[in-house]
């Protein structure tokens, strides 16, 4: 038997019921995406305040000191009695402590990515994945002293003959043991998101698992394994504990590893926990160095978010 067709008043009853019920749905709502949206636009607020702070104490150090200058000078000397602004040594020991750092948390954090993704079973991936990413939660104070404890003495001063505990390849390689889970597990994210439809080809063709791995998810996975470099160095170029403890903690324009030299992240951490006045010019450097150390870091960060965009665009 067909259904009786309900009265248009009936029918305007459940549609003004229904309308009525999403309205009160609507209205409960509105308190939770009203917290939420509060909670996205904290960090977009810290960002901005932690950004204009900066720029105000930049330009009043910019005042008193030329660009010119502080781009160019060789010497930086702020709490000295002869003062120099040359922000030059603070920049290449940081980039020299990020590269050399890279340089070994590179090759090992991809080779344990390569094998998380590549040769480990389910069961073994879940026992290893977590315990290499343990380093990473290890304070990095601790990577600090283990670097003029261990490092420093027992590594670099028998192997390279350094005249110093404290000292840049010290710091890097501290710095190294840090980067690794990092490295492994964006790049094994990278490598895990390769289509299986990619490896079977290749294994169809007679390829070796390591053939598969090397020439066919590692170049397809590139863009990614690439991004999580850049991403590395920028948290590497922004370490300061290891590099406070373990570099030396004296501008030195220099490309030797072995000598003593400081970074702009521990030059920050020198200043703010010494007795400089508030106010003062010297006091000012904190923030002119904090500026240059967080536009390199965006620009890595931007690179690398694009990178990733990229590779997301072609496999999903």
């Amino acid at each position: 038997m067909m259904a009786r067709p309900q009265p248009a008043s009936a029918q305007r009853g459940a549609l003004f019921r229904r309308g009525r019920g999403g309205l009160l749905r609507r209205a409960r709502e509105l308190p939770i995406l009203a917290s939420l949206l509060g909670c996205a636009l904290v960090s977009i607020l810290t960002t901005v305040g932690i950004v204009v702070v900066l720029v105000q104490e930049t330009v009043g150090f910019f005042r008193a000191v030329s660009p010119w200058e502080f781009l160019t000078d060789t010497r930086w000397t702020p709490l000295f009695v002869e003062k120099h602004f040359g922000i030059a040594p603070l920049i290449s020991a940081t980039f020299l402590i990020a590269a050399l750092a890279l340089a070994v948390a590179v090759p090992l954090g991809l080779g344990a990515a390569i094998y998380l993704s590549e040769y480990a079973s389910d069961r073994v991936r879940s026992l290893v994945k977590p315990v290499l990413e343990l380093l990473a939660g290890i304070p990095t104070v601790v990577y600090g002293y283990f670097a003029i404890s261990f490092i420093a003495p027992d590594v670099v001063q028998r192997l390279f003959g350094s005249d110093t505990v404290f000292n840049a390849l010290s710091a890097s390689l501290a710095m190294a043991l840090l980067l690794v889970p990092m490295v492994s597990s964006l790049s094994d994210d990278a490598m895990r998101a390769v289509p299986g439809s990619l490896r079977e080809a290749a294994y169809a063709l007679g390829s070796s698992r390591w053939e598969v791995a090397t020439k066919v998810v590692v170049p397809a996975a590139l863009s990614g394994i690439v991004a999580a470099c850049l991403l590395t160095f920028a948290r590497a170029a922004g370490e300061t504990v290891i590099a406070y403890l373990a570099a030396g903690g004296q501008p030195n324009l220099t490309w030797n590893p072995l000598e003593g030299m400081q970074t702009m992240a521990a030059y920050i951490a020198q200043v703010s926990i010494g007795d400089t006045p508030r106010g003062t010019l010297e006091y000012k450097t904190i923030f002119a160095v904090g500026l240059t150390l967080f536009l390199a870091t965006l620009l890595f960060n931007v690179a690398s978010q694009w990178l990733l965009a990229r590779f997301r665009e072609v496999y999903e």
